[in-house]
């Protein structure tokens, strides 16, 4: 689960190395993001000479978080970080590629693009 102030390292080659999360999209008393949740985040690191600058707003898209989330066939799926990949109004990435895998439960959601941009489908 990723709330209001959470750190997210970020799985594309946008230029942004680490977000902090400050409001989760959806309805007004939305408290967590799950996978495939939208949140609006701020760049806290980033490399230079990239489109994405430091202290720029954006939105991303969770694509692993720690806490997992259980399927209906009774498996877990869990990561080791918490990870998004910066999107614009349409979804679609900013970055041309996706680092790590990302669950195949963003299917179901809007952002179909980053499936196909991933290397690994868990």
């Amino acid at each position: 689960m990723i709330q209001s102030q959470t750190y997210l390292d970020v799985a594309d080659n946008s230029g942004a190395r680490k977000l902090m999360c400050i409001r989760i999209s959806g309805t007004s008393n939305c408290k967590y993001a799950n996978i495939g949740d939208a949140a609006i985040a701020v760049v806290k690191e980033a490399l230079p000479n990239m489109s994405v600058k430091k202290s720029e707003v954006v939105r991303a898209v969770a694509v692993r978080t720690r806490r997992g989330l259980k399927r209906k066939n009774g498996t877990a799926l869990e990561s080791d970080d918490n990870a998004a990949v910066i999107v614009n109004q349409e979804n679609n990435p900013k970055g041309t590629r996706i680092f790590g895998p990302v669950a195949k439960e963003l299917r179901e959601c809007n952002p179909a693009r980053i499936i196909s941009l991933a290397p690994e489908v868990s």
